[in-house]
């Protein structure tokens, strides 16, 4: 899982990149929760799903947002940080210019920067997000959606009930030939505490039953 220091918008960014093993690989970024309540890329919810598009096959990369870790720069609320991880997936995709399947995930925080860097980048072509702040930060600038994905959302999720999730949803799958899913874990916070082994197996399905999700080992990595 080597280190990775590369240049962004506000200095340097501290990545964890693993290559995929031909130059057509796949591609997929994750992003980490709110970096100003203690969220990095070791954060166990972004840290399981980047082991679980490895072990697909994906060549993968999460990093810590600007003033997280070794990662220059302050938190601009989320204008910063989408620059970032734009850097972060023109890097990645320039270690694998014959790519022509692109994935970007987030949790919390993340899954908000995630979805703003989809639409400004279509060669996405597919997300994961994990309880989306569907509460405290705005999504209308999906409307619609350009791509299709996997929400996940614990039952118990104390930050932001189900029903906005879906209110959501409902808001942003307007376009044509796009499906947005939606899966509840039963039980589950907003974190998965207990529940982080249901959220990546509700990952992996999704994952095996996209045309563009790998076709590997059913087994997925220990976060």
């Amino acid at each position: 899982m080597p280190e990775v220091i590369i240049n962004g918008p506000a200095g340097r960014l501290e990545c964890r990149y693993m290559p995929g093993a031909t130059n057509d690989s796949p591609t997929a970024l994750v992003l980490h929760p709110e970096p100003d309540k203690g969220g990095t890329m070791n954060n166990r919810v972004t840290f399981a799903t980047y082991k679980l598009f490895q072990a697909r096959g994906f060549a993968v990369m999460r990093f810590n947002f600007r003033g997280v870790g070794k990662s220059q720069g302050s938190y601009e609320q989320g204008e910063g940080e989408l620059s970032d991880a734009a850097t972060a997936i023109d890097w990645l995709q320039t270690q694998f210019p014959s790519s022509n399947v692109c994935w970007i995930s987030g949790f919390s925080f993340g899954s908000w920067i995630a979805m703003q860097l989809m639409m400004r980048r279509p060669e996405i072509t597919g997300f994961i997000c994990l309880s989306p702040p569907a509460a405290t930060h705005d999504f209308t600038f999906l409307a619609p959606c350009p791509a299709s994905g996997l929400i996940i959302q614990g039952a118990e999720n104390e930050a932001v009930p189900p029903s906005r999730v879906r209110a959501l949803v409902d808001k942003i799958s307007k376009q044509k030939g796009v499906t947005i899913d939606i899966d509840t874990v039963k039980g589950a916070n907003n974190f998965f505490s207990t529940h982080l082994d249901e959220a990546m197996l509700s990952v992996a399905n999704y994952l095996e039953r996209t045309d563009n999700g790998q076709n590997m080992p059913n087994s997925i990595a220990d976060g």
